[in-house]
């Protein structure tokens, strides 16, 4: 007889299609619902980017029109960070304390 085969672990459940072509990581900051929606937006913002930046170094869209499609979610990314917030972020810049989100 031959000796057992040492198989490793699988390393968990097999991700969707979705799940591995669009990763999402948890959101660890403090938290609020605007703050969530935000990095969910900035997510993808990220997600978005990367795929054109691989159709431009493809070869598959110009230079120009990457950047034209980077600089329109650029914006829609600021507008989104404008809505949620308004002009502030959410809560004091980093070294100011006023006190408010003391835990």
């Amino acid at each position: 007889m031959s000796e057992p085969v040492d198989r490793p672990e699988s390393p968990g459940p097999i991700p969707s299609q979705r799940q591995f072509l669009y990763p999402r990581s948890p959101y660890r900051g403090r938290f609020t619902p605007e703050a969530l929606a935000f990095n969910a937006n900035l997510q993808e913002f990220a997600q978005r980017i990367s795929l054109i930046c691989n159709l431009e170094t493809g070869g598959k869209i110009s230079q120009g029109e990457a950047y034209q499609q980077i600089k329109k979610l650029w914006d829609e990314l600021q507008n989104s960070k404008q809505n949620l917030f308004g002009h502030s972020f959410g809560y004091p810049p980093y070294g100011v304390d006023n006190g408010e989100f003391d835990e």
